[in-house]
């Protein structure tokens, strides 16, 4: 079955950068339907962005809009969420998911339609 390896997370300043990578193995990702989610402690996980591999089509939650930018390539078989200008509030364990539901510009991709997902990767934004 699909495996999804999540990378790149880690501790960085207010207003610092990091990239998350999603590297899938065992089968392509052209079909499916990608959703990065995170969970901060005492707080349930909510969906962040996704694309549609098949369309390219991408989705943000308002909190993120204009700082993250989910992305793909293709040969590498690998998403990525780049994250810029992060907050305290973007702390969290941040996941990939892949699924066949649908994302699009005004449906983003949810948890009930996530059918893998990986082991998570833990982001702080602390000075």
């Amino acid at each position: 079955q699909l495996q999804l390896v999540e990378s790149g997370g880690g501790l960085v300043q207010p207003g610092g950068s990091l990239r998350l990578s999603c590297a899938a193995s065992k089968f392509t990702l052209d079909y499916y339907t990608i959703g990065w989610f995170r969970q901060a402690p005492g707080k349930e996980r909510e969906g962040v962005s996704c694309i549609s591999l098949s369309s390219g089509t991408t989705n943000y939650v308002d909190s993120v809009k204009g700082r993250f930018t989910i992305s793909r390539d293709n040969a590498k078989n690998t998403v990525y969420l780049q994250m810029n200008s992060l907050k305290p509030d973007d702390t969290a364990v941040y996941y990939c998911a892949a699924g066949f539901g649908v994302c699009t510009r005004a449906t983003p991709f949810t948890l009930e339609e996530a059918d893998y997902w990986g082991q998570g990767t833990q982001v702080t934004v602390s000075s």
